[in-house]
């Protein structure tokens, strides 16, 4: 049996980035974590991952940033985009971007595990 393909997440915060690794390996879900865009894009295939919990506001290359160089390259990485800072403009742009689920932060570990599973097992996504 195949090994199940981890959950990419990507945030600049390091107690959240700490707390969904936790949380999904809790869970029984094989995790990577990144601390930034650039960081991601120098060490990660978005194709080994079964999908992509992504913060909008990064340091440098932002989410969304990061959310459109990924569609250019072909990338069907399902993505979680989450988010501290929630606004109108910012949840179109997201969507605009090609995100799947959009989060705000201090979402609840049901919510976020609910998202994950229902992203990660998607048939569409499966490689």
């Amino acid at each position: 049996m195949a090994a199940a393909k981890p959950v990419h997440v990507v945030d600049d915060d390091l107690g959240v980035l700490k707390g969904i690794a936790r949380l999904l390996s809790a869970h029984g879900l094989p995790v990577r974590t990144f601390s930034s865009a650039e960081e991601f894009l120098a060490l990660a295939d978005p194709s080994e991952a079964s999908c992509l919990i992504l913060d909008i506001h990064l340091g440098g290359l932002s989410g969304i940033e990061l959310m459109q160089e990924l569609r250019r390259s072909a990338s069907k990485t399902p993505v979680v985009m989450i988010t501290a800072n929630d606004s109108e403009p910012i949840r179109r742009a997201a969507f605009a971007s090609g995100c799947s689920a959009f989060l705000q932060k201090r979402v609840s570990a049901q919510a976020l595990l609910g998202a994950v599973r229902d992203l990660a097992e998607a048939p569409q996504h499966l490689q």
